[in-house]
């Protein structure tokens, strides 16, 4: 969890620094798309935590690696969705305001 936040402070740190070259709608939308990537890596934490959860009670490996992947499959997706909202932003934003 500790990693998560760290993660979030330098997002915004840096998304502070670009924001002076940035439109506000290109902020916005860049917001947004950091929203789901952090929203995405909240959601594969918690199925970690039920995957531990379910490998310290005994529960099958076979079960416990299949929450893993579809924890993994979750950032990915995740990654994938806000790059491509951060690389739609970009594209309608040829010039800074």
């Amino acid at each position: 969890m500790k990693s998560i936040l760290k993660t979030a402070l330098l997002a915004s740190t840096l998304a502070l620094g670009l924001a002076a070259c940035d439109s506000k709608k290109e902020n916005a939308d860049e917001a947004t798309a950091n929203a789901v990537r952090e929203s995405g890596e909240a959601t594969a934490a918690g199925i970690d935590a039920q995957a531990a959860a379910a490998d310290a009670s005994g529960a099958p490996e076979a079960k416990v690696d299949a929450m893993k992947n579809k924890a993994e499959a979750t950032r990915d997706n995740a990654d994938a969705t806000a790059d491509k909202m951060e690389d739609n932003a970009d594209k309608k934003d040829a010039k800074p305001e």
